[in-house]
């Protein structure tokens, strides 16, 4: 059964050292091929994730975040239940804004209020170290894009699976 999109969105900036993260994530999802129906990258800004993700069955988001105190390269899997939704959904981390202004968690917040959550809501982020201006990632954030491409691959092959997917 089709009922609806499969969209995967990396928020980041690769001029942002760990902030690329999600860069490195789309490339690779996108050389070994993903059976989502978008791969996408975004700044973050709110409406534009809102219209990114609008239709959409599934949205898994892959974003770099600040922790404090952070473990430089440790995923977080954040399923975001719309029905559910006390408040931001990152707002332990404590820049959750991180590079990208409102920050994700914001975005999240302001798309439940409004009603424009995607059904399923995945956000996989990693901690990163290093968000100052220049290219690469730092060791522990590479060493992790496999892992998070694994987890984008996993929820994505899960969805197809109960039949809501492509």
């Amino acid at each position: 059964m089709d009922s609806g999109r499969t969209v995967v969105i990396g928020v980041g900036n690769e001029y942002r050292r760990d902030d690329g993260a999600a860069v490195a994530v789309l490339a690779e999802l996108a050389a070994t091929g993903l059976a989502a129906d978008r791969i996408t990258l975004c700044d973050g800004e709110p409406t534009r994730l809102m219209d990114l993700w609008e239709g959409a069955d599934l949205a898994v988001v892959v974003d770099a975040v600040r922790a404090d105190p952070g473990e430089p390269g440790r995923i977080r899997l954040v399923a975001v239940d719309a029905d559910h939704l006390l408040a931001d959904p990152l707002a332990d981390e404590e820049t959750a804004a991180g590079t990208h202004g409102l920050g994700l968690g914001h975005g999240v917040a302001l798309a439940a209020a409004l009603g424009k959550l995607p059904r399923e809501l995945l956000i996989v982020a990693v901690e990163g170290q290093d968000f100052s201006i220049g290219e690469g990632l730092s060791p522990a954030v590479a060493a992790a894009v496999p892992q998070v491409v694994a987890e984008v691959r996993r929820a994505v092959d899960a969805h197809r699976g109960r039949g809501t997917g492509p």
